[in-house]
């Protein structure tokens, strides 16, 4: 299971999401972890552009997908709109949220398992 899906994380902040995944990849070492954080110019904010290529470059085809905040999210949305991969985003904590997915798909939990799990970190 832990080779079927990929993990991908959208910040505003480059530093964050590379921070993040580097925080993943030590319970995850088997899952693919990739990250689209801050603009294409380096700065604070996302790009569509930026998220697009990141989800299209993952061989996996099935992706789970966590954000930091609102125009991330939009602009995820519209990314999963124009690729053909599987996406599912959570409205979950960004880092706790990420890091119980990927441990779990370490583990080759099935995904129903990693969506009950996220339930409680879901933001409100």
């Amino acid at each position: 299971m832990s080779k079927e899906y990929g993990v991908l994380l959208v910040s505003h902040v480059e530093g964050l999401a590379n921070g993040v995944a580097t925080l993943l990849n030590e319970v995850a070492k088997e899952v693919t972890i990739k990250t689209a954080g801050g603009t294409s110019e380096g700065e604070v904010g996302t790009s569509f552009d930026k998220i697009e290529a990141t989800l299209n470059s993952f061989e996996e085809d099935k992706i789970v997908a966590f954000y930091d905040l609102g125009s991330a999210k939009m602009n995820l949305e519209l990314a999963i709109e124009m690729s053909d991969k599987q996406v599912t985003f959570y409205d979950a904590a960004f880092v706790e949220g990420a890091y119980t997915a990927a441990a779990l798909l370490q583990a080759e939990a099935p995904l129903e398992a990693v969506e009950d799990q996220l339930k409680a970190l879901v933001v409100k």
